[in-house]
């Protein structure tokens, strides 16, 4: 296991990566690093894979559970693998959080707001359907995030709804860091796309894992 040094790029575009990682990690898949930008994933890889590799092993959620202990006390390390099949399908999967993190591409529209009213955020709370339902019949799974009495987003889920990144539960505080205020036609967009980035970003978790379990799981090799 090799340590990644989190800094990405500095302001003449060379990579924040030791020789000897690069040299590690080329070695390891036996393939050539160029130093800028991606490679072709098959004979090449480059500063954006590494980016990418890193960023879907740390969303990996057995890598959060099986290192959290040392997660609290340390920055995260990065294990390194042989296998360049599973290299290029996790720089695959990182791509893609990257582009939903950034905001670059969107995922599926998954939620509406549908009534009209002044837009502004009061008091932020979460419920599911609560009436009523017939005997047998299966609760709605879908709830609504209120901004104030009358105004709500429809369609988002507990798992999204109570997803953290770091401290924050981001669904959540995105709105009450804007209490009083009036949400404009982007805002409400914008907290549409992230609550769409955040399902997403929960399932490709779960891809993560299941693409690393069927090379062999952790540890990484």
């Amino acid at each position: 296991m090799t340590i990644f040094v989190p800094a990405y790029f500095c302001c003449d575009r060379r990579p924040n990566l030791s020789d000897e990682f690069i040299n590690d990690f080329a070695q390891r898949l036996k393939l050539e690093f160029i130093p800028d930008g991606k490679g072709d994933r098959v004979k090449t890889f480059a500063p954006e894979d590494v980016f990418a590799y890193m960023y879907a092993v740390f969303h990996s959620p057995t890598y959060r559970d099986r290192y959290s202990e040392f997660l609290k006390t340390d920055f995260p390390r990065l294990p390194l693998t042989s296998q360049p099949k599973l290299f290029k399908k996790l720089c695959d999967l990182g791509d893609r959080l990257i582009e939903l993190h950034l905001m670059e591409k969107h995922g599926e529209e998954i939620t509406s707001y549908p009534v009209e009213g002044d837009n502004v955020v009061d008091k932020v709370r979460y419920g599911l359907p609560q009436a009523p339902f017939k005997k047998g019949e299966k609760k709605a799974e879908l709830g609504k995030v209120w901004i104030n009495k009358t105004q709500y987003f429809d369609g988002v889920s507990p798992e999204v709804w109570d997803f953290y990144i770091g401290g924050y539960q981001v669904c959540d505080k995105w709105l009450k860091d804007r209490k009083g205020r009036t949400l404009s036609y982007e805002d409400l967009i914008h907290y549409q796309n992230t609550v769409s980035a955040i399902s997403e970003t929960i399932k490709l978790m779960e891809s993560i894992n299941q693409t690393i379990e069927q090379f062999g799981g952790f540890p990484i090799i």
